[in-house]
């Protein structure tokens, strides 16, 4: 992949309907697919016209209309199951808080229902059968928005709590509770009283008052159906994980999506004793969801080389309704298993340029630290590789996709081992005849990006560059200054600022920022409040008072992700400028 432009090329039809084009390299592509009750049409987020924005196509036309939802970025939309209305989730400022504003499909009767003032309002869901609209403001409040009456019921109140469904009879709510890394499902009845139905991130109600869940409660996070005192389990595995589901709103079958080999996708379809295996057209898939009548299921699909497309399947058919193909020499990534410092296996996915190595090397480190690496789109790799950079985007301990232990295996203390899990990498690339000693860059975004600069501090002879993402580099200042809700739910993980304030304080990389050696790139949001820009703020002001060389990169209208695609192209550029010019890459090689 050259990394070389395309053109968007868009014909101007009546009444507002439009043809799509190819997307240029930089571009996310099509996701957040959700469907028309009849499955006939597909509403879905896709910066094809430059930030993102909410488009319907009819599937099996290449005939699309924009939603205007205002000047805003949007992150996610919804198909209400009774077809009346689109729930659309914007990010103001492209901040991590966001409102849900409720618009019809054909563009009209615009008007927002949560995320007012300084909330922010997430985990969106219509109810089946019912113009409802279960949603979550700070982790605080679950509501009911109903969209043809206009009004607003509060289901529940609490810390750290998100809802998930609501009964017919409107008698029993579904609701997480819990911090990151120990979240759990309940029920509550009317009077208030919660049941404990299984450890775990999503669950529904069937429509015989069962629920579905996946539960996480094990090594292996497994589908399961709950009801009248006992559980069963659907679907499991010893070696993949159940990722999420996706029922239908009869209860007929329900859409399994599983996470195997290292970070790779599988789609099956359970149908009374029947389990269909779906032919997936990328390596990783998210957002499974059904169209009402239970005819359509809908999801994005991804690879290296292939941005972000939405997709759909009848049963027999697998349709692109916006999707591309992978580029044009595109490198595919190879999956790494190896033991750390301490004996645990680590991995990760090596993108390595055809020559032979020993290569200049960048260690890429993925958010969360809850998230995982996988094989998917990756514009910056390919950009990397195409001027003979390998690049090991690692997923040390902590990450998700390997089981419960090795997801919770950096919590707290544990985080220090994390660290050493970078230099690992290292040593194995190296050891492999990968990477040049000599040229060893590292980066990451979020908590890849603290990760990057406490690697930098604590292993300061290992790399020649750095780029840290919206990182943080202060967990006292950190703490202090993002989310509130964020930062509750970040005690599990990292430390409770209080009472493990010595632990956070010897954790900070800003501690040790006199240690740092490398040339260092600090990319930021100027918006982002989950990673407040004080975080960058610090590290540059001290690498200016000690003369290291650095750069400071501030993207205005921009939060905690680059959400404008004229963002992520500079973002490109100069990141990729920033990593040759300091592992002594030629000028000239590859393009952008």
């Amino acid at each position: 992949m050259t990394g070389q432009l395309s053109r968007v090329d868009v014909t101007v039809l009546p009444e507002g309907w439009t043809t799509k084009g190819s997307y240029p390299s930089e571009a996310s592509g099509s996701w957040s697919p959700t469907l028309s009750p009849d499955g006939r049409h597909m509403a879905y987020v896709s910066d094809r016209s430059g930030s993102p924005k909410v488009w319907v196509q009819p599937v099996g036309s290449e005939l699309t209309f924009l939603v205007d939802t205002g000047e805003e970025p949007v992150a996610s939309v919804h198909w209400s199951t009774g077809g009346g209305w689109l729930a659309c989730v914007i990010a103001p400022g492209g901040a991590p808080r966001t409102e849900v504003w409720l618009v019809r499909p054909d563009g009209s009767a615009l008007h927002q229902v949560a995320g007012f003032g300084a909330d922010s309002a997430e985990n969106v869901r219509w109810l089946p059968g019912r113009p409802l609209l279960a949603v979550t403001e700070n982790l605080t409040t679950a509501a009911l928005v109903d969209a043809e009456r206009g009004t607003r019921e509060t289901v529940a109140e609490g810390d750290l709590i998100s809802l998930f469904d609501v009964s017919p009879d409107r008698g029993r709510a579904l609701l997480r509770r819990g911090p990151r890394g120990g979240r759990f499902v309940v029920v509550r009845d009317p009077d208030g009283v919660e049941e404990y139905v299984t450890s775990g991130e999503q669950a529904c109600f069937a429509p015989d008052g069962s629920i579905y869940a996946r539960g996480d409660a094990g090594e292996r996070p497994v589908l399961l159906r709950a009801g009248a005192g006992s559980a069963e389990v659907l679907a499991a595995s010893e070696d993949g994980e159940v990722e999420a589901f996706a029922l239908t709103s009869d209860g007929s079958k329900v859409a399994v999506l599983w996470n195997v080999d290292g970070g790779r996708s599988e789609l099956t379809v359970l149908s009374a004793d029947t389990v269909t295996r779906v032919d997936l057209p990328g390596t990783v898939v998210s957002g499974p969801v059904w169209s009402h009548d239970g005819s359509t299921l809908a999801f994005t699909a991804e690879g290296p080389g292939q941005p972000h497309g939405v997709w759909t399947w009848d049963g027999e058919q697998l349709l692109a309704v916006s999707a591309e193909e992978a580029a044009p020499g595109t490198v595919y990534p190879t999956l790494r298993r190896f033991p750390s410092h301490d004996g645990l296996e680590i991995s990760g996915w090596l993108f390595e340029p055809a020559t032979a190595g020993p290569h200049p090397t960048v260690l890429w480190l993925h958010g969360g630290p809850e998230a995982q690496e996988r094989p998917g789109h990756g514009p910056l790799f390919q950009s990397l590789v195409d001027r003979g950079i390998a690049v090991f985007a690692a997923n040390v301990r902590g990450s998700s996709g390997f089981g419960r232990s090795f997801v919770n295996a950096d919590n707290g203390p544990l985080r220090r081992a994390a660290v050493a899990d970078v230099a690992a990498c290292v040593e194995h690339l190296v050891g492999a005849g990968v990477a040049d000693p000599a040229r060893v860059g590292c980066m990451g975004r979020s908590y890849g990006g603290y990760l990057t600069l406490a690697a930098l501090t604590t292993y300061p002879e290992l790399f020649a560059v750095g780029i840290d993402v919206c990182g943080m580099s202060n967990f006292a200042t950190f703490y202090e200054h993002t989310e509130p809700w964020i930062a509750a739910a970040a005690v599990s993980k990292y430390g409770d600022p209080v009472e493990d304030a010595d632990l956070l304080r010897d954790l900070s990389p800003i501690t040790r920022i006199d240690r740092l050696r490398a040339p260092l790139m600090v990319v930021h949001g100027e918006n982002d409040s989950n990673v407040p820009v004080i975080e960058a703020e610090q590290v540059v002001t001290a690498l200016a008072a000690r003369g290291v060389p650095h750069r400071y990169l501030l993207f205005p209208g921009e939060g905690h992700e680059l959400l404008h695609r004229s963002s992520r192209a500079e973002y490109l550029r100069e990141t990729v400028g920033w990593l040759t010019g300091h592992l002594g890459v030629p000028a000239g090689l590859g393009n952008l």
